[in-house]
């Protein structure tokens, strides 16, 4: 499919059509990245699937992996890195605790705070999984070249630093 004639810019061509007092360009981008964010969330959804866990769990698996050994955070902390409320992360935790990916403890310096720990499985799994995951993201950059890869992530890092210095993003968290 050529540029000319993708779904976005069929759509634009509508509205120049029936609108042509409004400005639709916006959507070649937009438009575009929306379609790209729906095939990306589902290519990378497989992997998690693959590994019999959702997005969230994965998120949670990669932010205890991510900080080190003994591989434990508060929940309060879990939270902050995969940027969902303490109710959404309770719930989660109660997930991986049940298949044994999790375990829960009583913090060492607070005896009214709790510490959640990969277990040794849970390090296995989230091993795997971003191993896996990293692959598949590979991947899904082949058909762009190094310096393309280069230039889109300056793109990114440039357009996403004015929304995160407005406010914190729901998904930082992501690997």
């Amino acid at each position: 499919m050529t540029e000319a004639s993708d779904r976005v810019s069929r759509i634009q061509q509508e509205w120049r059509r029936e609108r042509p007092d409004l400005d639709a360009s916006p959507q070649g981008v937009i438009g575009r990245l929306h379609r790209l964010a729906a095939h990306l969330t589902h290519e990378l959804g497989t992997v998690y699937e693959r590994h019999g866990l959702t997005e969230g769990e994965f998120d949670v698996l990669a932010a205890l992996r991510r900080a080190g050994a003994p591989f434990e955070r508060a929940p309060s902390e879990l939270a902050h890195h995969t940027m969902v409320t303490t109710g959404a992360m309770t719930k989660r935790i109660d997930r991986l605790e049940k298949a044994g990916l999790v375990a829960r403890r009583r913090s060492e310096t607070d005896g009214r705070g709790r510490v959640i720990a990969l277990t040794p499985h849970g390090r296995e799994v989230i091993d795997g999984a971003m191993t896996e995951h990293m692959d598949n993201e590979r991947s899904l950059l082949d058909p762009l070249s190094a310096e393309q890869v280069a230039e889109l992530e300056s793109l990114l890092i440039s357009w996403l630093s004015r929304f995160d210095d407005q406010r914190p993003s729901a998904t930082d968290a992501l690997a």
